[in-house]
């Protein structure tokens, strides 16, 4: 019976992966799975002989109440952490945009590089990094890619590498960004050293990677401004970037706070994050009252609450997901444990080749079908020290700065005009070789 129920979870896992593939609704098709890996759970507990009992110890000292509670509510509550993380990312995000941190960052940025186009394009990059190192979520990208964009167009480099330098500078922000790692740490709480695995322990991983991301970013499209040779005669920063509040110098560095709070001083990033905003308002004069700062605070917290809205209910139902993967862990164990190689190189390698399964929701993102593969993976008792690595520098390379499923991609290419095919004639080679490096990276990092 066990190997009838393993066979029904790999089956329903890969038309998962299909109807995800096909554009379903995320929120919607975690719960369909987990209600249906629930219910296999359920039968297991008593379908099963004895010799299965085990291997299922978990599943059976649980009556059938506990198993759905531990799948509908102690899911959706253990992730209480990353949602909050996820408002005061995006409510961080919304400080920086309203008092005009950020535009007046890119404008100096662009006066610094001048009319020169790679130069311009390398500090772009460079600036979209470190402020996506703190901030998150579509509305944050979008409102800044309507600066940088423009800019990037008007030094006459072409739409497709304009587009993905900037969405590829965004996701290697995200590489170090503590609110990211909280949100991706979640799908391995029940895996090897899942709860105990932090930011810090992440950093040195993170730091390299993000490194390896930017110096591939910089040389490939500086060699490819070059190669455009387009000639710039005049050109201006659209209104966005030239309109905007009295910034004073100092309040340039706000961007870059929390994360050196997080990293120097061990400061929670949540705390971090609430005193930067609180300095950024008052630096730049949105605090001259009580009543004036307590406005931009809640003004802040409920626009970068409606910017994470859509994401929200995708989080809730994800760990209810995640919560069934575990209890049906030993099912697939019994399946695909002789299957799946144990060796950490061999795995590093195929993800190596296997790298564009991070597109499209599928099976080697976080963001779709890859929270099933943290459930597999867990079977053959790989620890978050290099799980997380591997599915997160998939995600980030492939989903993020590569597929046109990721909201801000599929905007930017649309809002720049460029054409789909040339976006990705550029973004999936690229991404791939970059994920390629990362892997073998991470195996001789942790593996």
């Amino acid at each position: 019976m066990e190997y009838i129920i393993a066979i029904i979870l790999v089956l329903s896992f890969v038309a998962c992966i299909i109807y995800i593939l096909k554009g379903s609704n995320l929120m919607i098709t975690m719960l369909i799975m987990a209600t249906l890996w629930t219910a296999l759970a359920i039968i297991g507990k008593y379908a099963c002989g004895t010799n299965f009992a085990e291997a299922n110890a978990t599943v059976l000292g649980m009556s059938v109440n506990e198993i759905l509670t531990n799948v509908y509510t102690d899911g959706p509550v253990g992730w209480g952490v990353v949602l909050v993380n996820v408002m005061f990312g995006a409510f961080f995000g919304r400080v920086l945009l309203d008092t005009g941190i950020v535009s007046t960052l890119i404008r100096k940025t662009v006066e610094l590089g001048g009319d020169k186009p790679v130069v311009t394009n390398i500090l772009l990059c460079v600036v979209s990094a470190a402020c996506f190192t703190t901030m998150t979520g579509p509305g944050a990208v979008i409102s800044i890619g309507v600066i940088v964009l423009p800019i990037l167009l008007t030094l006459g480099i072409k739409k497709n590498v304009a587009v993905w330098s900037y969405v590829a500078s965004v996701a290697a922000g995200f590489l170090l960004n503590p609110v990211i790692f909280a949100q991706y740490v979640a799908y391995f709480a029940n895996a090897e050293g899942g709860t105990e695995y932090t930011y810090q322990d992440n950093l040195p991983w993170a730091a390299v990677t993000c490194g390896i991301m930017m110096v591939v970013i910089l040389v490939y499209s500086s060699i490819l401004t070059i190669r455009s040779g387009k000639k710039v005669s005049a050109w201006a920063a659209p209104r966005e970037a030239a309109e905007n509040n009295h910034v004073p110098g100092i309040a340039l560095i706000c961007p870059i706070i929390p994360i050196l709070l997080v990293i120097i001083f061990q400061v929670n990033v949540i705390l971090a994050m609430i005193l930067t905003s609180v300095l950024a308002l008052l630096l730049c004069g949105k605090g001259r009252s009580f009543g004036e700062l307590s406005r931009s605070i809640s003004k802040a917290f409920a626009d970068g609450v409606v910017d994470s809205a859509a994401i929200m209910g995708f989080f809730l139902t994800v760990p209810m997901f995640c919560n069934a993967a575990a209890l049906c862990a030993p099912y697939f164990k019994v399946l695909l444990a002789p299957i799946v190689p144990d060796n950490t190189l061999i795995i590093a390698i195929a993800l190596a080749i296997l790298a564009p399964l991070g597109m499209n929701r599928g099976p080697l993102t976080l963001m779709g079908a890859g929270v099933v593969t943290v459930g597999i993976l867990n079977t053959i008792g790989m620890p978050t020290t290099l799980m997380f690595p591997f599915l997160t520098g998939t995600t980030i390379i492939m989903n993020c700065a590569t597929d046109l499923t990721q909201s801000w991609n599929s905007w930017a290419v649309g809002y720049t005009k460029c054409e789909t095919k040339d976006f990705l004639r550029l973004s999936i080679p690229v991404g791939w070789v970059m994920t390629a490096i990362v892997m073998i990276v991470s195996w001789v990092m942790r593996g």
